[in-house]
C-alpha cells in the first residue's frame, strides 16, 4: 500500500514528495494537469526555502540556473529615475524551473508524477485513507497530503471552510512575455503619475520577461482580459518605449486579491498544505516559500508517523505549528502589499517596498 498519496505537483507537493521518499517512504504524486507547466509563476527563493532544497539535493541545479542579484530599474512618466539594486540574499527563479529540478530529483528516487489524474472522493478510516479519482480507479493509502493549491479539491471534499476576504476583479494580470531589445540587466518597473503601471522582470536562464501590469479598462471601465495586444497596449502607455515590441505570450492569467486560510489543516489522515491551506497577497514573495516550509514540517510529522512514532498529539502538531504562520504570513504580506501600493506612486520607488 502507499504510504503517502499526494495530491497536487507544485512546489509544495514536490517537496514534501523528496522529504518523504528520501526518508523510506512509499509515495504517489497524482496531478490534474496532463502536462508540466512552464509558466513563471512565483519567481522567488528565499534562503530557508533554498536551505530545504538543498538538504533535499535540489538547489545545486537551482542556483547554477537563477540570480542572486536582483536591480530594480525605476521609471516615472516614461523616464528613468533610479536604479536599486536588491540584496542578494535570495534567488530570483521560475516556478516551473523548481518545479523540473524536484521532478528529476524525484524520479531518481523512483517516483514519477502522475499526470491526468484527478482527485473525486475521499474516504478514510483508522487505517488509512481510500482516494477515488476521476476516471474512477481508486488508490489506498496511509495518509493524503492535499497541495492541490488555492482551488484545492482536498479541501474541498473535507468541507474545511476557507476563511477570510477576496476581490471578484483581477488587481493585476501577468504574463511571460518576450520583450527584444529590452535590456535584461534590470527588473524594469514603470509607474505614472496617472496611476497603475507595468513590471517586465527577466526570467533567468530563459528569454522571457514575467509582465505583470494593472490590468486594461475598456471604454465603459470594465476591465479587459490578459492577452498579448492588450499587454502592448498597456507597455506603450507606460513605458512609452516604442522601439519594443512584445512578443510570444507563452502564458496569461489574472491574479486576484485573497486573504484566505482554511479553519484547520488536518482532518484524519488527510493534510493541507501551501496554497490549499492558506492564500495571501503576493507582495513579499512569501507565497512558495511558506509552501516549501509547509512541506518540510509535514514531511517531519509524517516521516515520524510512518515510523511508529506519532500519535494523534504529534499529528496536531504539524497545525498548530503552521497555522500560526500561515496567519502572520496572511497579516504580514497584507501589510507590505498596501505599502507598494502607496510607495509607488513616488517616483523611484518600486516593489522594494514589500521587504521594509
Amino acid at each position: 500500500m502507499t504510504d503517502v498519496l499526494i495530491a497536487g505537483s507544485g512546489p509544495t507537493g514536490l517537496t514534501l514528495a523528496c522529504e518523504l521518499a528520501l526518508s523510506g517512504a512509499a509515495v504517489r504524486v497524482i496531478e490534474g494537469r496532463t502536462a508540466p507547466h512552464r509558466e513563471s509563476r512565483g519567481k522567488g527563493l528565499w534562503p530557508s526555502s533554498l536551505g530545504v532544497l538543498e538538504r533535499l539535493g535540489v538547489a545545486e541545479p537551482l542556483t547554477a540556473i537563477g540570480s542572486s542579484e536582483v536591480v530594480l530599474r525605476k521609471y516615472f512618466d516614461g523616464a528613468h529615475v533610479n536604479d536599486t539594486p536588491m540584496p542578494g540574499t535570495g534567488l530570483l527563479i521560475g516556478q516551473w524551473q523548481i518545479e523540473e529540478a524536484l521532478r528529476d530529483r524525484l524520479a531518481g528516487l523512483g517516483v514519477q508524477v502522475e499526470y491526468g489524474s484527478r482527485l473525486a472522493g475521499i474516504t478514510q478510516d483508522a487505517a488509512g485513507v481510500r482516494a477515488e479519482l476521476a476516471d474512477g480507479t481508486a488508490i489506498a493509502a496511509g495518509y493524503l497530503a492535499g497541495c492541490d493549491g488555492g482551488r484545492s479539491t482536498t479541501r474541498r471534499l473535507l468541507g474545511i471552510p476557507f476563511e477570510g476576504s477576496g476581490e471578484e476583479e483581477p488587481a493585476m494580470v501577468v504574463g511571460d512575455v518576450r520583450a527584444p531589445g529590452l535590456s535584461r540587466d534590470f527588473w524594469h518597473q514603470w509607474f505614472t503619475s496617472e496611476g497603475g503601471g507595468i513590471l517586465l522582470c527577466p526570467m533567468p536562464g530563459t528569454d522571457t520577461f514575467q509582465l505583470q501590469a494593472a490590468p486594461e479598462q475598456d471604454e465603459a471601465g470594465g476591465l479587459l482580459p490578459p492577452s498579448l495586444e492588450s499587454f502592448q497596449r498597456l507597455f506603450d502607455r507606460h513605458a512609452r518605449m516604442p522601439g519594443i515590441r512584445l512578443a510570444d505570450a507563452t502564458w496569461l492569467s489574472a491574479w486576484r486579491v485573497n486573504v484566505r486560510m482554511a479553519t484547520r489543516i488536518r482532518e484524519g489522515r488527510v493534510f493541507l498544505a501551501g496554497d490549499a491551506a492558506h492564500v495571501h497577497p503576493i507582495a513579499g514573495g512569501l507565497g512558495m516559500n511558506t509552501g516549501i516550509q509547509d512541506a518540510a514540517a509535514l514531511g517531519r510529522t509524517l516521516t515520524a508517523a510512518l515510523a511508529g512514532q506519532a500519535g494523534e498529539e504529534a499529528l496536531d502538531a504539524y497545525g498548530a505549528e503552521r497555522l500560526p504562520v500561515a496567519a502572520e504570513v496572511l497579516a504580514d504580506t497584507s501589510r507590505r502589499y498596501e505599502r507598494v501600493l502607496a510607495a509607488v506612486r513616488t517616483p523611484g520607488r518600486g516593489t522594494e517596498a514589500g521587504l521594509d
